[in-house]
């Protein structure tokens, strides 16, 4: 029995910007997946390309203040996208 968990969060990556220029979106991706890691105690956090590809939009100095990201937990593994925006 295997319980799916679905959640939309907006994760700030505002502390992002307080890593040197050109390590900012690097910075940014760890900060998603800490952020799912410690609101949905899982181990494992797969970030989708989508997500990558939007953190990266920008070149790796001005990743985006904030994203809108949509998690799927299965046991014990959290998938993460961007949420659909309306």
């Amino acid at each position: 029995m295997s319980e799916t968990v679905e959640r939309v969060y907006v994760i700030p990556l505002r502390d992002a910007y307080r890593a040197p220029r050109k390590k900012r979106a690097k910075v940014a991706i760890r900060i998603i997946r800490e952020f799912v890691k410690r609101h949905l105690k899982v181990e494992e956090v797969k970030i989708g390309n989508d997500v990558n590809e939007y953190v990266w939009s920008r070149s790796i100095e001005k990743p985006p203040r904030r994203v809108k990201v949509k998690v799927v937990k299965e046991e014990d593994v959290a998938e993460v996208s961007l949420a659909e925006s309306e």
